[in-house]
């Protein structure tokens, strides 16, 4: 990996300072708050040739303020109210984007290289379009958030930080961002986002050739194939690399985004945070609909500097409760009622899963008590084995679970025998969370839990309308859930700002 680029005004800075090509003896050791990034190869020929010290190699990088260009997403540059200096996307800096390729590529074998296409403009319908969201393993290694680009990785070397970065992207086009909005272009996904080499992407047909030659193992998730034909991108694969040979990508990434660094669990933290707080803020409140109330904490997320809900929010008043993904969100909500939400914010794109139950007159009735107590004795206890220490499974947690609340639901009256548990806790009590709402798909809930990982538990009963049930609880419906990161002696529950204590929520209206 050669010498790591500085996003635009401390680009300039560095090469002011600069009066030679940089020393062999460059230390390795830089802080984490400045993306200069070290490497093993930092006095790489091609790097010292390609920065010529008396004229400004890119004009627009040193003739134009970067706070006074216009970019595809928010630079430190334009938007330091968003990101601090050093960071490529909230809270998470240049430093940390190449230490994630650093470790992807150094757990690959040799002569081989990743493959990964930009996620696509979704629509909605006609001509109208969703917010672009790129795909999550693309911005979990670059930090690029654009769509039409491509990254390749290429492992070069045997030590750590042997890669190169190859960002396909499209070039600046006044007339076509008129019309579209601003995007990065080429220029800036080398001195922004770092990539060695990058180029436009309408011309990656020739360009991938060169970048693949000598590899033999693509690692890719990209549909190769589509009903036995090739599709467009797999036919570019193996025009580029005839050779080489196509594994799933997903097992290598999914080890390494699955347990969080400190930065990502801050930025979780934070939305955490904030929608606990807003939950709280819900509850002091009186609600005649399930639209206000969604409607509501989607604002709440908006004015707290999150980049808004993780996710279309389940606001289910009374007997929709059961419903567990009810997201339709239009009914009235009952005096009489209990009324399930599960609604999160994200930050940085990555989300908190949070879920909290309350009466919607402000005061649980007996039996509403009773059952809401069960969930939470059990939701507590399984919360508090989120720990390293504790040497448990998701798996293992789950059953934990499951075997609370029978026993809690028997002290109330249930007949638990038979199939009942499974129609009383019909989903898993858990997830794992982070850039997804249920992240690194495919990571198997065996693996035993250790610090970094993070997580939801969601206990919930949903107790159907028949006579097997006990009367006074038939048609309620409970679920309690908690974003949790697992610590090596203690969890870190995300999102503490919600209340969900019986006496706490009820005092919150008195």
């Amino acid at each position: 990996m050669n010498l790591r680029r500085l996003p635009l005004r401390q680009f300039e800075r560095h090469l002011l300072r600069q009066s030679r090509p940089l020393s062999p003896q460059l230390a390795c050791h830089i802080s984490t708050r400045s993306p200069l990034l070290s490497s093993q190869k930092h006095s790489s020929p091609r790097w010292r040739n390609s920065i010529d010290y008396s004229t400004p190699s890119r004009a627009y990088s040193t003739a134009t303020p970067a706070a006074d260009l216009l970019f595809g997403q928010p630079v430190h540059e334009t938007h330091p109210h968003l990101l601090a200096p050093g960071e490529l996307t909230p809270g998470i800096t240049a430093q940390e984007y190449h230490e994630r390729r650093a470790a992807l590529c150094n757990s690959l074998p040799p002569n081989s290289a990743v493959l990964l296409p930009s996620e696509t403009v979704k629509h909605r319908s006609g001509a109208v379009f969703y917010a672009f969201r790129q795909e999550s393993n693309f911005l979990y290694l670059t930090g690029f958030s654009e769509p039409e680009s491509l990254v390749v990785l290429r492992k070069t070397g045997d030590e750590l930080g042997d890669y190169t970065l190859h960002l396909y992207c499209r070039p600046k086009d006044p007339k076509a961002e008129q019309w579209n909005g601003p995007w990065s272009g080429v220029d800036a996904a080398r001195d922004v986002w770092n990539a060695d080499e990058a180029g436009d992407i309408a011309r990656v047909e020739s360009s991938l050739p060169e970048a693949l030659s000598g590899v033999n193992k693509i690692f890719t998730d990209a549909e190769l194939t589509r009903g036995g034909t090739s599709t467009k991108f797999g036919n570019l694969v193996r025009s580029a690399a005839p050779n080489a040979t196509t594994s799933p990508l997903k097992p290598h990434i999914n080890d390494l985004r699955a347990i969080k660094s400190p930065a990502e669990i801050a930025n979780m933290r934070r939305a955490g945070q904030a929608s606990g707080r807003a939950l709280t803020e819900a509850m002091r409140r009186p609600w005649e609909s399930e639209k206000e109330l969604a409607a509501f904490l989607e604002y709440q997320y908006q004015i707290s500097s999150l980049d808004g809900q993780a996710y279309i929010p389940v606001v289910a008043g009374g007997r929709k409760a059961l419903l567990i993904h009810y997201v339709l969100n239009n009914g009235l909500l009952n005096e009489s009622d209990l009324v399930v939400v599960d609604a999160g914010g994200e930050y940085g794109t990555y989300i908190t899963d949070i879920t909290r139950t309350w009466p919607v007159s402000g005061k649980f009735t007996p039996p509403q008590k009773d059952l809401y107590n069960a969930v939470l004795r059990a939701q507590r206890s399984s919360v508090s084995l989120c720990r390293a220490s504790a040497g448990v499974t998701l798996d293992k947690l789950h059953q934990i679970t499951a075997n609370a609340l029978s026993d809690q639901l028997s002290q109330l009256g249930f007949d638990v025998g038979g199939d009942a548990m499974n129609i009383l806790f019909p989903h898993h009590v858990g997830h794992y969370v982070g850039l997804d709402v249920h992240d690194v798909p495919g990571y198997p809930r065996n693996v035993v839990l250790k610090e970094g990982h993070c997580i939801t538990v969601e206990p919930g009963v949903y107790v159907p309308d028949d006579e097997r049930w006990p009367k006074a609880f038939r048609g309620l419906g409970v679920r309690i859930e908690d974003s949790v990161a697992v610590g090596d002696d203690n969890p870190l529950i995300l999102t503490t700002e919600a209340v969900k204590e019986v006496d706490d929520i009820e005092a919150l209206r008195s």
